[in-house]
């Protein structure tokens, strides 16, 4: 993929100070601004081409519609919920975090309010501040040979799971990506909620929040447990239902809760925060040195790999990119998105489109059908010189419209080649191309096969007619009278019928209808 050009980047919260210093060594200029209010952040974006926050920066659809320069949003931490994805793609903005940044950290404090829970440890902590010396009150219970059920078993399930089983606990869990086979072979049984939520002693969560985990832990999932279960949250407000958890702790279905997040923060409603068996904190998760500092190194790096082009790490809205930044995939995006242009300046009259259809030829090729779609669409789409879609926004933007897509690959052809075929009002029209010798080629034209492969750059004028000598020299009079010369000539290997033909020139006619009389169709394009 070209490089993506960020040359000024907003700090918005207080980050390790090795990002702005790496950002610094790779020529990119940083400025920070802590506390701002969002007012304040939305007339001064304006003025950045990247945005670094952890989990206070609110990043609303109002502040990416004022960061006009913006091309990139980094996120020190896990999880996105502070950032209007949605929004940022459709500007065609990438948002990237630091999945495995606080992995240890948040696992680690995870298994310390288990342990909390299980020997009552901030609650004696309390009263012996408090003077007193009350043994029996904090009767525990031991963590060996307890069932600990945990939802979500990305990388911090996983790292809990293995801190756990130290003590001696069976590790059961549900996950609807992460394969069975997978979590057993670091000792985790999965099943079904319906399943796990009866067996567990503990629960612990590890999902992001999203409508399908909003308020997983529930009234009815509470009557499913065992009478006492403990519960730790330390992934996001919400995952468990706050009102219910209260019911539920008060009745003593739920034994204790360890919570670092909330759904508000802080927390106005102080039921939960104050109640004898829950044990909370200010959402410590990734509140370490080594965490800010290993998340702060990462957005940063994952910054300068994407700015200088070398990789794409992290991205949460744009994997159609990740294999765009292997060495030759520039050119192969340049193709994808030329043949675009070529079939929208082919296809003017026909609009709109209804199916754009984009199929990689060649082994080679097999992971790059997704940008070259991409790539296609911006060609399809892009009007004028202005600012257009990338390869960002382009599908969402597509799906908006009404175009359909559809990929396909075929390694089984002996050569590489992209084909885009768009469907307009019943009728299609059909590109087929390379890169040679590094440099994006025209195969062919809506069944017009080029004896010369057209290179695409520069002033290109399409034409469709029967062959004739009379026509080229009528044509190439209709050029000299404009004052365009003629640099470039291939025409189709078919020497009956009407074909295509291509002749690359000086500059763009002024007035195309001066050919119509020529020829059947005819269309120009600068690449």
């Amino acid at each position: 993929m070209a490089p993506v050009l960020v040359k000024r980047v907003l700090i918005s919260e207080s980050v390790d100070p090795c990002c702005k210093t790496i950002l610094q060594e790779n020529g990119i200029e940083v400025t920070e601004k802590q506390q701002m209010t969002k007012e304040e952040l939305i007339a001064e974006i304006q003025n950045y081409d990247g945005l670094v926050v952890r989990s206070a920066t609110k990043v609303t659809a109002d502040v990416i519609n004022a960061g006009s320069n913006l091309k990139i949003i980094g996120r020190a931490g896990t999880g996105v919920d502070n950032v209007d994805v949605d929004a940022a793609t459709k500007r065609g903005i990438i948002v990237m975090n630091t999945p495995s940044g606080n992995t240890i950290s948040a696992a680690e404090l995870t298994c310390a309010l288990l342990m909390s829970l299980s020997r009552h440890i901030p609650q004696a902590v309390m009263s012996m501040k408090d003077g007193k010396w009350d043994r029996k009150k904090f009767m525990g219970a031991e963590l060996y040979g307890k069932v600990l059920g945990i939802v979500g078993l990305g990388r911090i399930g996983k790292e809990v799971a293995g801190r756990m089983q130290s003590f001696g606990m069976k590790t059961i869990g549900y996950d609807p990506i992460t394969p069975p086979e997978v979590s057993a072979g670091w000792g985790v049984e999965q099943m079904s909620l319906e399943q796990l939520w009866p067996q567990c002693d503990y629960i612990t969560v590890h999902t992001p929040l999203m409508p399908s985990t909003t308020g997983l832990l529930n009234d009815a999932s509470f009557a499913k447990c065992k009478k006492g279960v403990k519960v730790v949250n330390c992934a996001r407000g919400g995952i468990i239902d706050e009102a219910a958890l209260l019911r539920a702790v008060e009745s003593g279905q739920c034994g204790g809760a360890g919570l670092d997040v909330f759904v508000e923060e802080p927390p106005k409603n102080r039921a939960l925060v104050n109640h004898p068996n829950v044990i909370s904190c200010p959402h410590l998760g990734a509140s370490t040195k080594e965490a800010q500092a290993r998340c702060g190194k990462d957005i940063a790096l994952q910054i300068v790999d994407m700015v200088t082009g070398k990789a794409l790490v992290g991205a949460v809205n744009a994997q159609v990119l990740v294999s765009s930044f292997s060495p030759d995939s520039h050119q192969w995006i340049r193709l994808g998105e030329s043949m675009g242009r070529v079939l929208k300046a082919c296809s003017t009259s026909k609009k709109p489109y209804s199916q754009v259809h984009v199929t990689s030829l060649g082994e080679s090729l097999k992971k790059s059908t997704g940008f070259l779609s991409s790539a296609a669409v911006v060609g399809l789409l892009t009007e004028g010189p202005q600012k257009g879609p990338n390869l960002v926004n382009a599908l969402p933007l597509a799906a908006e419209t009404g175009i359909t897509m559809k990929t396909d690959h075929n390694d089984s052809n002996d050569r590489e080649a992209c084909v885009v075929e768009v469907s307009v009002n019943g009728s299609s029209c059909k590109t087929v191309g390379s890169v040679q010798a590094g440099v994006p080629v025209l195969l062919e034209l809506n069944g017009s096969v080029f004896r010369q492969p057209v290179p695409l750059s520069g002033h290109l004028l399409f034409f469709k007619a029967a062959s004739s000598t009379e026509l080229l020299l009528s044509i190439t009079g209709v050029l000299a009278a404009a004052g365009v010369e003629l640099e470039s000539f291939s025409a189709s290997t078919a020497s009956s019928g009407d074909q295509w033909y291509c002749m690359g020139i000086s500059s763009l006619l002024g007035d195309i209808g001066a050919l119509k009389s020529l020829v059947k169709e005819a269309a120009q394009l600068t690449v």
